[in-house]
């Protein structure tokens, strides 16, 4: 079963939960909280009720989505396939522009030839090349710009 990593904005800090309170909040089932607290999840103290202190339920979900980031290298981008970055194949990548600042680095795996994709801040494209040689977006070109107008007009 896959691991599903959970949002730590979601619990108060302020606030003491029960395992049942917990288990609502996140939409799990009791025993996966009764995991977690075997895990690392520290409680007020072992009777029951188990009481947890809504700081710490937050500290341990964030601690738990650091645990196995991984950073990208200069021309290295993340495979979600994969689970790794990785250079792409051929070192090219193709730069598709979200907004003005910024885009997306789309290329290709090399292990299992799925695109992989990787946020990049137009200013700081040259920084994150590496090896890779990007492709960036032509500009269209305009009618009044073209040799040839378009032979659909009825203007002389």
């Amino acid at each position: 079963m896959k691991k599903r990593l959970h949002n730590p904005n979601i619990a108060k800090i302020h606030r003491n939960y029960t395992v049942e309170e917990v288990a609502i909040l996140y939409g799990v089932f009791k025993g996966t909280v009764r995991a977690w607290i075997k895990s690392g999840l520290p409680t007020l103290n072992d009777k029951r009720p188990m009481l947890i202190l809504g700081s710490d339920l937050v500290a341990f979900h964030q601690a738990r989505r650091t645990k196995n980031k991984q950073k990208c290298k200069p021309g290295e981008i993340y495979c979600v396939r994969c689970r790794t970055p990785k250079n792409p194949a051929g070192d090219m990548a193709d730069y598709r522009i979200i907004t003005e600042k910024i885009g997306n680095l789309e290329a290709i795996c090399p292990d299992c030839d799925k695109i992989m994709n990787r946020r990049v801040n137009i200013s700081k494209l040259e920084q994150i090349r590496g090896k890779m040689t990007i492709t960036l977006p032509q500009a269209l070109q305009h009618i009044i710009e073209s040799n040839h107008p378009s032979v659909n007009s009825d203007l002389k």
